[in-house]
């Protein structure tokens, strides 16, 4: 049995030629690097970095950030350098299938399906959350809640997931210029709201910048379900260390949490296939994307750091920029802040909903996944794939009362981001030829360290997430030897080895 059988970089090419299940090229780099900030600036710019410095790092959260920015930009580089070489769907899955092999590959595949698939249907969850805030802020009565019976059915959810699946099957373009159009408004919004905090920030509040390290029983984190052994992270629990917060392992938790804004980029690699001119399109637009979203964050942990004290912040239900305003008095932020993350939601669940399909869609081509998943459309779009998945993610959203998995979605991240780093010296070394129109520098021993980087970060995860991924693990394992070994078109030697024409 041959589970790390790989494909050529020939064979995954050509499959992009298949008719019918071929994509259409219409997005450019900008096209990609709206698309990255759109799904990476969603409500988490206005809560995640003031949960992190009330319950890990203090004002020291922005060395989190930048520790996380630094991680996650150097991974994407190596996310450039191979969809300069393959601009195919499928992002790390089809990375992984030309260098390490085709079982790693499935895992990764198996397990963004699951991210995606939960993150889509969490952001739209709560789209409706912040939809029906606003509504109350703004003094208006309305309500997205449909009493059936004894059972309450928000339909904001299924209104968002539908308004996004419509557009993406009529065309990706078509959607990344809507959502484009939001997320530039969106930047506009915490742009404004960064520069009005800087008139309420004193210097006080950054004494201590790094906080002294506490025990983590000393401070009551108010919005955490999850306490004890499963809160701590990995690495303290293993090496039978004292659960601590604060300090330099609060800084160090702190951006294994925050590197949950940077999540993005991943799901923009997926739209490789769909980019005219991918070799330079998706280095330029995954970089520039990049390098947009680490100046927002930092920008947005100073101002709520600089705003109030962390520890007033460690005192809040739930912190977030907006409670930053709360506590000096400027609520009429909080109105402006509420249509920033309706706005900034909504966008993360288009490119979500886009990302979830095309992993489906690479798998299926494939054969990893029933073939007729990957068929496309007239509209160049796996219309069918896009309408299931959109009627998933709505149905899981408007009839499951689901938390908040972030830290589920970030060990995701960092194994495909791990895989695809130490993927870059394997690569070089299989296949020297190949032309790369972006080049990751410091070979071999950079892409180990970023591979290492991120591996540390999954460490700072708690015990809790270590053990559902290990379940989704097996689950991945059981789906793959049952199904996918057995009708794998690699295994069945059904896949060509000529470039087409138009990809060389």
């Amino acid at each position: 049995m041959n589970l790390l059988r790989t494909k050529t970089v020939e064979q995954t090419i050509a499959e992009t030629d298949e008719a019918d299940r071929k994509l259409k090229r219409n997005l450019k780099w900008w096209d990609l690097a709206i698309m990255g900030v759109a799904v990476a600036v969603g409500a988490g710019i206005f809560s995640v970095g003031a949960q992190a410095a009330a319950y890990h790092a203090g004002p020291a959260v922005i060395i989190s950030f930048l520790i996380a920015g630094i991680v996650c930009g150097a991974a994407v580089m190596c996310y450039a350098e191979f969809a300069s070489m393959i601009p195919v769907a499928g992002s790390a899955y089809t990375f992984t299938y030309t260098t390490v092999g085709e079982m790693v590959a499935w895992i990764i595949g198996w397990d963004l399906i699951l991210e995606m698939l939960m993150a889509g249907s969490v952001i739209s969850k709560y789209w409706g959350v912040y939809l029906n805030d606003f509504f109350r802020l703004m003094g208006w009565n309305l309500n997205t809640g449909v009493q059936i019976g004894s059972f309450t059915l928000d339909v904001a959810p299924i209104i968002i997931v539908a308004f996004f699946t419509v557009l993406l099957v009529y065309g990706t373009r078509l959607g990344a210029r809507v959502d484009g159009a939001m997320t530039v408004l969106k930047i506009a919004i915490v742009f404004f709201v960064v520069i009005v905090g800087f008139f309420y920030v004193k210097a006080s509040n950054f004494t201590p910048f790094i906080p002294p390290s506490e025990p983590a029983s000393s401070v009551q984190t108010a919005s955490s379900e999850v306490t004890g052994i499963w809160a701590q992270p990995l690495w303290q629990w293993a090496t039978g260390m004292t659960p601590s917060i604060y300090g330099i392992p609060g800084i160090l938790s702190g951006a294994a949490l925050v590197f949950f804004a940077f999540i993005g980029f991943d799901v923009v690699a997926t739209a490789a296939e769909e980019t005219d001119n991918p070799k330079k399109a998706v280095p330029l637009g995954i970089g520039t994307g990049m390098l947009l979203i680490i100046v927002m964050y930092v920008a947005v942990a100073v101002v709520t750091t600089g705003m109030v004290s962390y520890k007033d912040l460690a005192k809040a239900q739930s912190p977030s920029l907006a409670t930053a305003f709360e506590l000096v008095g400027a609520n009429w932020a909080a109105k402006i802040i509420s249509f920033g993350i309706v706005l900034g939601l909504a966008t993360v669940v288009m490119v979500l909903l886009l990302g979830l399909t095309r992993i489906v869609f690479a798998m299926s081509r494939d054969g990893l996944l029933p073939r007729g998943l990957s068929k496309t459309g007239a509209h160049g779009t796996p219309a069918i794939l896009q309408i299931a998945c959109g009627v998933v993610v709505a149905l899981v959203a408007a009839f499951f009362d689901i938390g908040v998995l972030s830290d589920m979605v970030n060990i995701g991240t960092l194994s495909a981001f791990t895989l695809v780093a130490i993927s870059v010296p394997i690569m070089r070394r299989k296949r020297p030829d190949l032309k790369r129109s972006f080049v990751m520098p410091g070979n071999p021993w950079v892409p180990i360290l970023i591979g290492l980087a991120n591996l540390w970060l999954m460490l700072n995860l708690t015990v809790l997430t270590w053990v559902r991924f290990v379940v989704w693990l097996v689950v991945g394992f059981a789906i793959y030897f049952a199904y996918g070994y057995r009708h794998s078109r690699l295994g069945l030697d059904q896949l060509k080895g000529d470039i087409p024409a138009d990809a060389r």
